[in-house]
C-alpha cells in the first residue's frame, strides 16, 4: 500500500525559514506529479506549488519568490523550500502524489509567530 509522509513542520518566526519533506512509498515515484497544499484554521485548502515529472514547476502568487519545490527520485521525496515565512504562511500543509489516482498524507503544521 502505497504512502504519503510529510515532515519538518514546526514553529518558526516570521522572516525565518522552514524546508518540508514529502516521502512517496510507490515504486513509480518519478511518475507522479507532486504538489504542496495548505490549509489555514477556517479556510480551504489550497495549492502552494506542484513539480510534474518533467521538473516543471508551478507556483500559487502569493509564495513565488519565496518558496521553492523540488523533488529527488532517486530517493522518493519532494520538497519545499520556504523562505521569507509570514505570519499568514501558518497552515498544515500537505503533500499530494497524482497519476491517475491522487495520493495524500496527513499533513504537517507550520505556525509563523514571533
Amino acid at each position: 500500500q502505497v504512502k504519503v509522509v510529510e515532515s519538518g513542520g514546526g514553529l518558526v518566526q516570521p522572516g525565518g525559514s522552514l524546508r518540508l519533506s514529502c516521502t512517496f512509498s510507490s515504486s513509480v515515484f518519478s511518475l507522479y506529479i507532486m504538489a504542496w497544499y495548505r490549509q489555514a484554521p477556517g479556510k480551504q485548502r489550497e495549492l502552494v506549488a506542484s513539480i510534474t515529472t518533467t521538473r516543471f514547476t508551478n507556483y500559487a502568487d502569493y509564495v513565488k519568490g519565496r518558496f521553492t519545490i523540488s523533488r529527488d527520485n532517486a530517493k522518493n521525496t519532494a520538497y519545499l523550500e520556504m523562505n521569507r515565512l509570514e505570519p499568514e504562511d501558518t497552515a498544515v500543509y500537505y503533500c499530494n502524489a497524482h497519476y491517475v489516482t491522487s495520493y495524500w498524507g496527513q499533513g504537517t503544521r507550520v505556525t509563523v509567530s514571533s
